[in-house]
């Protein structure tokens, strides 16, 4: 394994018995996302350009209540304390679309609903384009009920929106908050090497970037802890088990060598390349969240599948600026924007082949749920843009 030291620039090269990616979701691919800056899919990218599958990348879940434009979440916390999502009109919409469970539908069906209400001019500004938001009201639970069962609720809105919460609405919208798909792995964190039951042998990743697939289309709430705490700690102890026994791997002595050379490519590039990769990244992640969204169908997912081919072929002419060694975090934004270009590329592919709506992705060309023909895992590879399948059975989980 090769590793750039960020304080010094140097490359490093390390040998080990095993190895375990553990480097979260990619949630930076998109505009607005609740997910963190570092999370733009490092881990699932380089295993897809090394020929490596991901599994199930179509699935990412929109959580409905994210602060406008931010995307910091306003958890459902607030409509369980009886917070109530209302359009311009002022109307609770929800009783639309879930009568019976109203604002605490699932988080599909909300963010669906919700940018149903965008889409058909019902949102804040009215103008039916899908950066519009609506409003979750807390004003009448109170200020006391705020402050002592809500307080981050109201310290994010009165920090980032300059809102009090307990008079007036906090303005949200759908944000990008979860990827149920990635590296395929097994209950013990080995990551699969195709269709086939076989691994790669001391490979394991765990979290957001695994694909355990216990959350099937539709990622529960919390049920992250199940990725990290449960599947983190049954790859820990089979990573112990497994280097009692594993042979040291040999190491190259020119390891490093093809990292170096893109460091380099990238530091001394020269010509009318995107310094930053500025625009790429912005025009990637519009093109993610207007077409790769909420809402999807064959002619935007195409599109996407096009220009994404395009951006990447862009990025081949981007450089960086910063020449320095030290903290060089023009750098890392450029590698991680590759990262980032790949997952988006592998997703909007996956949206494409899935011909069928199932949890967190709606086709509104294919509306329903086809069991016959897609109850089914999906496989993507990078390396020659290829979809696969396969079949739902996995080993049980022993206690």
């Amino acid at each position: 394994m090769v590793a750039v030291e960020l304080c010094s620039g140097q490359l490093h090269t390390f040998t080990a018995k095993a190895i375990l990616f553990a480097t979260g979701g990619f949630g930076r691919m998109y505009r607005i996302t609740s997910n963190a800056y570092a999370n733009t899919g490092d881990g699932p990218a380089i295993l897809a350009r090394r020929g490596g599958p991901l599994e199930e990348m179509e699935f990412f879940q929109f959580h409905p209540t994210g602060i406008r434009e931010l995307g910091i979440l306003i958890s459902e916390a607030v409509r369980g304390e009886g917070g109530v999502m209302r359009n311009s009109q002022g109307e609770r919409f929800m009783e639309r679309y879930a009568p019976s469970l109203l604002d605490l539908a699932p988080r599909d069906l909300a963010s669906r609903a919700m940018m149903t209400e965008i889409l058909q001019g019902r949102g804040i500004r009215g103008d039916r384009r899908i950066d519009d938001y609506l409003y979750l009201d807390a004003t009448h639970l109170g200020r006391e009920i705020l402050d002592t069962k809500l307080p981050d609720i109201s310290t994010f809105s009165k920090t980032y929106l300059d809102i009090d919460p307990a008079e007036q609405p906090i303005p949200v919208h759908p944000t990008t908050h979860y990827a149920m798909g990635g590296i395929p792995t097994d209950v013990n964190g080995r990551v699969r090497a195709g269709a086939e039951n076989t691994f790669y042998e001391g490979l394991y990743a765990a979290g957001e970037c695994a694909c355990v697939s216990v959350h099937g289309a539709n990622r529960l709430g919390t049920n992250s802890l199940l990725d990290l705490i449960v599947f983190g700690r049954r790859a820990g102890r089979h990573i112990a088990e497994y280097v009692g026994q594993a042979e040291m791997p040999g190491i190259a002595r020119d390891e490093a060598d093809p990292a170096r050379e893109k460091i380099d490519g990238l530091m001394h590039r020269s010509g009318g390349g995107d310094p930053h990769g500025t625009s790429i990244r912005e025009t990637m992640q519009n093109l993610m969240t207007e077409k790769v969204g909420v809402y999807r169908d064959e002619e935007g997912l195409s599109a996407a599948v096009r220009e994404l081919k395009e951006l990447r072929r862009q990025y081949q002419e981007v450089r960086v600026q910063d020449r320095g060694a030290a903290f060089n975090f023009d750098l890392l934004e450029v590698l991680e924007l590759q990262n980032t270009l790949d997952l988006a590329l592998i997703t909007a592919g996956s949206a494409k082949n899935r011909q069928e709506s199932r949890g967190a992705h709606s086709r509104e060309d294919h509306p329903e749920r086809d069991d016959e023909n897609w109850l089914s895992h999906s496989l993507a590879y990078l390396t020659r843009l290829f979809w696969d399948r396969r079949p739902l059975s996995r080993p049980p989980v022993s206690t």
